[in-house]
């Protein structure tokens, strides 16, 4: 990645960071990432994408509850992700071009009137004959307008982290991405289960109403963050955004992204037919948990990685660990043979997704990280809904052993991919 503008190499000092921390600075992987960023940072930047991860489970218990209708609910739950997938690059460019604050300032205010819209045509008269019409266009709206806080909070991470010179730096960004690793898939499985909590407890609607109250309140809280003063805004010329121009080989991360939702959607829909056979497709989601659990905690152990096993080999290896074991989703024949193997499973997709973001960020120029980083969330927001319409095809004509040949043929094309990186990785040095 491109070293900050000569404007912005003066030491960062955020105005939440302890005024000890200057004098000693700590020596623990993780204890140096609130040295760098302020205390009030991570848990703002965790808490602040939690809406994310309940708005498209969010919209399918509400609607189905609302209408009775699964059908309908399923189309809001995609609309949903149409619309996060095409609206987070749009907001990544915004924020190169304008900066992170304003840009999160406008879509926390677009995102939460987007929610409350469609919480209130979900509960408008059924019989009216545009409802869901209404319900699909703010379930998209929603989707498109949700601030994307982990891809900007890299952005950011990548920014402080490239103060540090050599093997230094390098250490604090590993760290910094093994914790954004963590902190998607702990919120991607504590999202859905908050929805199911308050809207089986409570009501249906009050998941996506939490959502809006979060929005608007801790994301700006995050957008005025005095991190984001560490990112450099590209409002140069025409001339100098087209020498920022995102190079080809952007593409193979993104890719790489699309797989990797491919993976995740095309293992929680084969999980709903395998759970089904059992018990109930309900739990479903307890199986895909401990999957992400083990992922969150291999991320984590990135941090702590030798730095001679560069960023290249790391794709290749966790890849192919990671297409190996999938094979063993088509061996168990119970629930507690399924929760071993995902509890293996999951040992090798955080680090590649930690590594993906990683090349992401290396290979961008920096005038254009956010663009590429929300890409790469996109990715997995495109690749997700492609995965769960091809294994609920295969679930629903041949059964849950067929469906798990998608999340193993993933893995096989993230390995692929990887090593397509590591060759073009390799001839650009």
């Amino acid at each position: 990645m491109s070293s900050l503008p000569a404007s912005l190499e003066a030491p960062f000092a955020p105005d939440t960071a302890p005024a000890s921390a200057a004098l000693a600075p700590p020596t623990g992987r993780f204890a140096r990432l609130p040295h760098l960023a302020g205390r009030s940072f991570i848990p703002l930047g965790l808490f602040a994408r939690l809406p994310l991860a309940m708005l498209t489970v969010g919209a399918l218990t509400l609607v189905t509850s609302v209408t009775g209708s699964y059908a309908l609910g399923g189309t809001a739950a995609g609309a949903v992700g149409i619309g996060s997938a095409l609206g987070a690059p749009v907001f990544g460019a915004l924020a190169d071009r304008r900066g992170q604050r304003p840009v999160l300032l406008v879509a926390a205010v677009l995102n939460t009137l987007a929610v409350l819209a469609l919480i209130g045509t979900a509960w408008a008269a059924p019989e009216a004959g545009s409802f869901p019409v209404a319900v699909i266009a703010a379930a998209f709206l929603a989707g498109a307008s949700c601030p994307q806080v982990g891809p900007l909070a890299r952005v950011r991470w990548m920014a402080l982290t490239s103060r540090g010179k050599g093997a230094k730096g390098g250490r604090d960004l590993d760290t910094a991405l093994s914790y954004e690793g963590t902190a998607d898939e702990l919120t991607f499985v504590l999202g859905p289960a908050l929805v199911g909590i308050l809207a089986s407890l409570v009501a249906p609607w009050l998941p996506l109403a939490l959502a809006a109250a979060m929005t608007i309140t801790l994301v700006p809280a995050f957008a005025v963050h005095s991190t984001h003063k560490a990112v450099p805004v590209n409002r140069g010329s025409a001339a100098s955004r087209k020498a920022a121009r995102i190079p080809a080989v952007v593409a193979l991360p993104v890719l790489a992204m699309v797989a990797m939702g491919t993976f995740f959607g095309s293992a929680q829909t084969a999980l709903s037919s395998f759970s089904a056979s059992f018990a109930t497709s309900e739990i479903a989601g307890l199986l895909y948990a401990v999957m992400g659990l083990s992922s969150a905690a291999a991320a984590l152990s990135v941090a702590y990685w030798p730095q001679r096993f560069t960023p290249a080999a790391r794709w290749l290896v966790s890849a192919a660990l990671m297409t190996v074991l999938s094979l063993l989703l088509l061996v168990p024949g119970s629930l507690g043979g399924m929760i071993a193997v995902l509890l293996v499973l999951g040992l090798p997709v955080g680090p590649v997704m930690v590594t993906v973001f990683a090349i992401g960020g290396l290979v961008a120029p920096v005038e254009r990280l956010g663009t590429v980083m929300t890409a790469l969330a996109s990715g997995i927001v495109a690749g997700t809904a492609l995965g769960a319409a091809v294994g609920g095809q295969l679930a629903q004509a041949h059964g849950y052993h067929t469906a798990f040949i998608v999340p193993v043929v993933a893995a096989g094309g993230l390995l692929v991919l990887g090593a397509a990186a590591a060759v073009i990785l390799r001839n650009r040095h």
